[in-house]
């Protein structure tokens, strides 16, 4: 196995790549927008197996409308740094805080898919000092999740989350074998939506030292913390939430979530949601941002017209 320098993942297009110091970490950034702190600020958090890269399609597009966009390699991933530690959600909201305000801005919308929809869930309960808004792609909130644990995924994909637990064969599935590839066409809408070129991305990604551990470690956490201790205090975390604006974006055909099990359940809708936006997208995957683009685009872009404006600032 030939490993992949994570430089190599810096990808020329209408953005800068920067790195910045946040929670005792490095992180990379691609940012694009408006050079001024007073634009508001529109985190963009990729989920497993991808990168910064995943947003590719609404970097330029929300730039071009006046945000200041800051699509982030979360903890272990890309150009970011890889501690053998902090794979908890409540670590990786800490960074993406972090991160934040180390971009000089007093709060920003957070928007995630994936594992990276969790933390945007998370932000709005554990940082509402810096999150104006939440847009979760392919991510029921995690309280809905962990009501009812079995009826949160596809059988099919339990079997998989359940592989991902052994010790050291997932991550030479991932780095030596086709478990990169197997994630994106078994959990996306259509088994070839993710072309040759896109696969070699992700799996040059995960070939970068440490980090196919580090992603998977992101995984084990959320299924093993549940009865642990950590685990509960985060579930108690999130039941603190600020009511937040929400936008929640579901495929169809996601292949690791069913849609049924989606949308947020009144009880939670009522501790977490200032205003709620529900949107299904048939046809679309688990990476709805990558498989209809301009259908995610566009919705990002109207919902945050409503929510966020020069004029936002973060609640007290």
């Amino acid at each position: 196995m030939s490993t992949v320098d994570s430089a190599t993942l810096l990808i020329d297009g209408p953005w800068q790549h920067r790195f910045v110091a946040a929670n005792g970490a490095r992180f990379h950034v691609a940012v694009a927008g408006p050079d001024d702190r007073d634009a508001p600020l529109v985190v963009l958090l990729h989920g497993v197996p991808e990168l910064w890269w995943a947003w590719r399609h609404q970097i330029p597009a929300l730039a071009e409308a006046g945000y200041r966009v800051a699509a982030l390699d979360v903890r272990g991933t890309g150009g970011s740094d890889k501690p053998p530690q902090g794979y908890d959600v409540p670590t990786l909201s800490n960074d993406v805080a972090g991160v934040i305000r180390s971009l000089g801005a007093p709060g920003a919308a957070v928007v995630g898919s994936g594992t990276g929809g969790e933390i945007a869930w998370a932000m709005g309960a554990l940082h509402p000092d810096v999150t104006l808004a939440v847009a979760a792609l392919a991510a029921p909130h995690p309280l809905d999740v962990r009501a009812n644990v079995l009826a949160s995924f596809q059988p099919t994909a339990l079997r998989r989350l359940a592989y991902l637990q052994l010790p050291s064969a997932p991550e030479r599935a991932m780095t030596q074998g086709d478990l990169v590839h197997r994630m994106l066409a078994d959990w996306g809408g259509s088994p070839t939506w993710a072309d040759a070129s896109v696969v070699e991305v992700y799996r040059d990604a995960a070939r970068i030292p440490f980090a196919a551990h580090s992603e998977l470690q992101q995984l084990r956490w959320l299924l093993r913390s549940a009865p642990r201790l950590d685990g509960r205090r985060y579930a108690q975390g999130l039941e603190r939430a600020v009511p937040l604006p929400v936008l929640q974006v579901h495929g169809g055909r996601d292949g690791l979530r069913p849609a049924a099990r989606s949308a947020l359940t009144p009880g939670v809708r009522a501790r977490v949601s200032s205003s709620y936006r529900y949107e299904l997208l048939p046809d679309a995957g688990h990476f709805p941002a990558e498989e209809q683009p301009e259908r995610v685009t566009g919705l990002l872009l109207e919902w945050l017209a409503q929510v966020l404006s020069p004029s936002a600032s973060p609640r007290p």
